[in-house]
């Protein structure tokens, strides 16, 4: 990360915030001392992570405001947080956060870095956008560092399909690996619950088919995926044609478009063609359309040729198929949430804002993204696997809506209590 090592996300990985309100589920579930609570581990999206940077000689400010005013406040070392920084909602301060966010791709090393100067790590909290979860695990009988762990990341970088190099990520994924097993042992070896959110979702389902079956049938009990976008999102193209300010108010999306280009996490999530076939528009212009099989035309369209690459040689063999683990897993998503399907630009150019056609989904995640397992692996026979589907739920509503989170408590108690024994319901 702008040439500097990855913080040391082991032990950041050991501590989690707690501060909530509200407690939707009330039954302890210390059944006795024959069955221990199995350890849980929280994966967060891209949301529930805290980045910090500095910035060094090297760092060249966008403008003398930036280099002179913001931040205000540094701790020791000359560390500042970086995401989410309340900073970004005042121009011109939008433009310093995204310039100090941005991702570059190096060609030659086949990899990301961050931008010249700027020195980044991870927080080792997960912000308290999980709170109400863990605040109900916590009533469950779950403790912080004993039995319960967050294991936070920075979601800016991703993965990349065999052959090509993705530092931070397998990085990231071998710390998580290490966590896994310190959990592990610390519980007299009784095996872990996963529980992700929304992009954590994609990178436990590559941490769990990266080892062998040996390892996860000795460490995994259970895989909790919460929103996770399976087969990426249409709302992607818009983050990538037009820039999206992501519901914060008085963000111009037009300042954070390079920067969310930049984002190799962001190329990950483009939609997966398996989920919208070819013959469904999704960005319509008034001299185009582009479907998920003209992702790279679309990217030299909207002015970012830069960005096809990467995404044709990293990121389609990396998506092309999704491998089952083996592992029991339960998909809890939201659904009937009003979610962008197609993307309809009535003028030239992508600066504007598309008039927006919807369809079923959780708010961000596109229904046929959600339920992309169930479709796969259908016919997989040794793949169990649960899907529950909340009503008018959204995506981050299900870490904080009361009946969401006592549904997943709920889970989590059933699994930690007895064996999962379906293979296949919806």
């Amino acid at each position: 990360m702008g040439g500097s090592p990855m913080v040391d996300v082991v032990t950041a990985m050991m501590v989690i915030t707690t501060m909530v309100a509200v407690v939707p589920f009330t039954c302890r579930a210390i059944i006795n001392d024959h069955h221990p609570l199995a350890p849980v581990v929280l994966v967060p999206g891209a949301g529930g992570n805290q980045l910090e940077a500095r910035l060094t000689a090297e760092y060249k400010a966008t403008s003398w405001l930036c280099n002179r005013f913001y931040p205000i406040k540094k701790e020791e070392g000359g560390w500042f947080r970086l995401w989410f920084d309340i900073g970004v909602l005042l121009a011109p301060f939008t433009e310093c956060f995204a310039d100090r966010m941005t991702l570059y791709y190096n060609p030659e090393l086949d990899d990301y870095k961050n931008a010249p100067g700027v020195e980044t790590r991870v927080s080792e909290y997960i912000t308290t956008y999980m709170a109400p979860l863990v605040k109900s695990l916590q009533n469950l009988g779950y403790t912080d560092g004993q039995t319960l762990f967050g294991a936070p990341y920075d979601f800016r970088y991703g993965l990349a399909a065999d052959g090509h190099p993705s530092n931070v990520g397998s990085t990231y994924l071998q710390n998580l690996k290490n966590l896994i097993e310190k959990a592990s042992d610390s519980n007299n070896g009784n095996p872990i619950i996963i529980i992700s959110h929304s992009l954590g979702g994609l990178f436990v389902l590559q941490l769990l088919n990266r080892n062998p079956p040996m390892w996860r049938q000795r460490y995994i009990k259970h895989f909790i995926a919460l929103s996770a976008p399976w087969g990426g999102t249409v709302d992607e193209m818009l983050t990538f044609a037009s820039g999206n300010a992501l519901g914060v108010p008085l963000v111009n999306p037009l300042l954070v478009r390079n920067e969310q280009r930049s984002s190799e996490s962001n190329l990950w999530l483009m939609p997966r063609k398996k989920q919208f076939p070819p013959e469904k528009p999704l960005v319509v212009t008034r001299n185009s359309t582009y479907s998920s099989y003209e992702i790279s035309r679309f990217l030299e369209d909207i002015g970012f040729p830069e960005g096809v690459q990467p995404y044709e040689t990293r990121i389609l063999p990396l998506v092309e198929k999704l491998v089952a683990p083996g592992v029991p897993i339960t998909c809890i998503i939201g659904s009937g949430v009003q979610t962008p399907e197609s993307l309809y630009y009535r003028d030239e150019g992508f600066d504007k804002q598309p008039e927006i056609i919807y369809g079923d989904g959780d708010g961000t995640v596109n229904m046929a993204s959600l339920l992309a397992l169930e479709d796969e692996w259908k016919d997989e026979e040794f793949q169990r696997l649960k899907v529950v589907k909340l009503d008018g739920i959204s995506h981050t509503n299900i870490l904080k809506d009361e009946e969401a989170v006592a549904k997943i408590t709920k889970e989590v108690f059933a699994i930690s209590s007895s064996m999962f024994t379906s293979i296949i319901s919806s």
